[in-house]
């Protein structure tokens, strides 16, 4: 049987199509505008999940990206210090060599006495360096590292010094502060105090050339801690340029998976804006009739 079809139906069916056109071209102007094939999930849920993945994964990669960038800020500071504080201690053998010169009066002992006291206060700066607020030399304390009048470490933790590490990678860690207690010394056993007892030494007209002894086992501490920085920081710059790679890898995926291709995107509006207005010429001619042409 067939059915009837009045001017209504088609009049409805005409309305309908003109919506699903301007629906398909208000689709297309929004992807045009925002540069984006997906603007809400519904719009193709399998390149929404894909979309969501990425960047997931681009969130974590910023992250790592700013943590490597503060574990290269930190281990920079640490190299900073450890190369002034082996500039000084150089300085202080310097001293010592030449206060080795039996001729030398009194009066200029005094004075060596002094630059080596000089040289200690430089360490002493130098080994209570801070990045942001943090001790580089004092593992997890917020105190200085070092008491200046004592020489005490406050970074020891049941007998050890707790490391800072930085996350660089998906699985992988470095630390990034270095230990005083290695490179200084603690107390009497610290630089600080040699550098006090070979100032004694000259201003009691002593010998001192037991305190070079000292002094050169301190600087292979600092040049073995200088080796070992060097080596971190070389990891956090490899992984500061493997990172900066993946985010231009991921960025492009991202890309492919989201953006619009414009030139496609033009041409279908086009094509849709034909299609719009033929849609529009068909409902005009369909609402023509009116109760007066029955009556006719």
């Amino acid at each position: 049987m067939i059915g009837r079809i009045t001017h209504q139906s088609i009049q409805q069916q005409s309305l309908a199509n003109l919506q699903r056109n301007l629906s398909a071209m208000s689709a297309l102007q929004s992807q045009l505008s925002s540069g984006k094939r997906v603007t809400v999930p519904s719009d193709d849920p399998a390149v929404a999940n894909d979309m969501l993945r990425l960047r997931g994964e681009q969130a974590a990669l910023n992250r790592q990206q700013r943590s490597i960038a503060d574990a290269d800020a930190w281990l920079s500071t640490v190299d900073n210090a450890l190369a002034a504080t082996l500039s000084g201690l150089r300085d202080a053998r310097d001293t010592l060599v030449q206060a080795g010169n039996g001729a030398m009066s009194q009066d200029a002992r005094n004075a060596l006495a002094a630059q080596l006291e000089g040289v200690r206060e430089a360490l002493l700066d130098q080994a209570n360096t801070a990045y942001i607020g943090r001790q580089v030399f004092a593992g997890t304390s917020a105190e200085p590292a070092f008491d200046r009048t004592t020489y005490a470490f406050s970074g020891t933790v049941a007998g050890t010094t707790p490391p800072v590490e930085r996350q660089i990678s998906a699985d992988g860690s470095v630390r990034v502060d270095s230990d005083g207690a290695a490179v200084f010394g603690v107390g009497d056993d610290s630089v600080f105090a040699l550098l006090d007892r070979a100032a004694a030494s000259l201003r009691a007209g002593e010998d001192v050339a037991d305190h070079l002894g000292e002094l050169d086992a301190r600087m292979t501490a600092v040049t073995t801690e200088v080796s070992s920085v060097g080596a971190r920081h070389a990891r956090v710059l490899e992984a500061k340029d493997a990172v900066a790679d993946d985010q231009v890898a991921l960025k492009a995926r991202l890309s492919a998976v989201e953006d619009v291709d414009l030139a496609e995107a033009i041409l279908d509006l086009q094509m849709q804006e034909v299609a719009y207005q033929g849609a529009l010429s068909a409902t005009a001619r369909v609402l023509q009739p009116t109760l007066l042409d029955f009556l006719r």
